[in-house]
């Protein structure tokens, strides 16, 4: 039976996943999306209600359009009640912000008021939420019961998710023109591009009876491991990838299926040591990821999706933030410890992580500027961050003196030290890179 969707967010997991996941399924007659961007929210109106995204595939670029979308901004009275409304009559909800930090912000309009006020206990109903945090569900559970009674909730289940897809919204009008995209709605200088992979992973649902209206995710009992590949496997790849293509003088992603040595060194590493390091710890699961030739093509097809040159990815885009991506538990390092940890040396992580360091210090020094990026991947599973303060312009001379300031006190030796030294030992290897 057709129900109403509602959505938190309208960036390009919401517009290009959740949505588009959503519409296709047939199963749902109302699309109801809390949108605070006012100008956006009066755009898709202006529109006839109708979003289109552009979706890249293996062959090329298409466009789908998503009808019946009524935006409503939560800061507007009238808005608000009608997304309360379409609380009540929901059986699935999608978060997808920025951060889980909003989830609790803006008072009467924050998105755990919202549904705290549409749920009740006579209906079963699921939230994704798809924010990139590996507790994000656990983290909107405890802001909505500071709004009303775990009664309240007692038939609402709040689910993390696992979500691979690369997607982003470019929004240069000169770009659009360029890659011939099409925009959100016409006139908008802003357009949403994803890969139509939507192999996402939620957890399961403990609802009795219940069904969902959107069939392609799929359900695991424990999403840790899961977590733990996207982040230490497709993640560390990724930026490994980026950190040398940026060496190499590429400015696309799609320029490194070309080069034969990194293609070889990017799947080496993302075998011999994030695979190995995955295999080992979670191979106990039995799922088939966590063996061998399970997780030898998880590694091809994503290969092959971070280079597709249909995304337009960028590699300035996939080396930005390298302060989050040198934190001591998150990509780099992070998996570097897990390999150490089961006897692997991650000398190839380690010299992208070298890469990173040096790049983080010319952006202090004012040497590397960044550029115009156009489609991002978005959210994975990565780790809340944690550490010290970022480092000062100034503050650090030497990769050595960076990752020290960055890691603070939460590094201890023997870890630490056996971190340095790889990337100390990667530093002189990074000439071979160079063009």
């Amino acid at each position: 039976m057709p129900a109403t969707f509602v959505g938190f967010g309208f960036g390009p997991i919401q517009t290009g996943l959740m949505l588009c996941e959503a519409a296709e399924s047939g199963n749902f007659d109302q699309f109801v999306i809390a949108e605070v961007d006012q100008v956006l929210v009066d755009a898709v109106r202006a529109a006839g209600d109708v979003v289109t995204i552009n979706i890249a595939g293996a062959g090329g670029i298409r466009t789908q359009r998503l009808p019946g979308i009524r935006l409503c901004n939560p800061r507007v009275p009238a808005d608000r009640t009608a997304i309360v409304s379409a609380v009540r009559d929901a059986r699935e909800l999608a978060t997808a912000i920025p951060s889980v930090s909003f989830y609790g912000a803006g008072g009467s309009s924050s998105i755990a008021s919202l549904i705290a006020e549409g749920a009740d206990p006579g209906t079963q109903r699921i939230v994704y939420t798809a924010e990139n945090n590996n507790y994000a569900a656990e983290l909107l559970r405890e802001e909505l019961l500071k709004n009303a009674s775990r009664d309240r909730f007692a038939g609402l289940q709040v689910l993390n998710t696992v979500i691979g897809k690369m997607s982003g919204v470019i929004s240069s009008a000169e770009e659009m023109r360029e890659l011939e995209l099409s925009p959100m709605v016409p006139g908008f200088e802003k357009c949403v591009l994803v890969e139509e992979f939507n192999r996402i992973l939620i957890s399961r649902i403990a609802l009795p009876g219940f069904t969902r209206g959107i069939r392609v995710f799929e359900e695991k009992d424990d999403l840790l491991p899961f977590e733990e590949a996207k982040l230490y496997g497709h993640n560390a790849v990724h930026a490994l990838l980026g950190s040398l293509a940026r060496l190499r003088g590429y400015t696309a992603m799609s320029q490194i299926r070309d080069d034969a040595e990194l293609l070889s060194f990017g799947r080496e590493a993302f075998l011999g040591e994030c695979g190995a390091a995955l295999i080992g710890k979670h191979g106990k699961t039995g799922d088939p990821l966590f063996t061998d030739g399970g997780f030898a093509s998880y590694a091809d097809d994503l290969l092959g999706r971070m280079t597709n040159p249909f995304l337009h990815d960028r590699v300035e885009r996939i080396i930005r933030d390298p302060r989050r991506k040198l934190a001591w538990s998150d990509r780099f390092f992070g998996t570097m410890r897990m390999a150490m940890a089961r006897g692997i040396e991650p000398k190839a992580l380690a010299l992208g992580a070298a890469a990173a360091a040096l790049f983080a210090l010319e952006l202090e020094r004012g040497a590397a500027a960044p550029q115009r990026g156009a489609a991002a991947p978005q959210r994975g599973a990565a780790a809340p961050q944690r550490g010290a303060a970022a480092p000062q312009r100034g503050a650090a001379d030497t990769p050595r003196e960076y990752l020290l300031a960055l890691w603070g006190a939460e590094a201890a030796e023997p870890e630490r030290g056996a971190c340095l030294s790889l990337v100390e030992d990667a530093i002189p290897r990074l000439r071979a890179w160079q063009r």
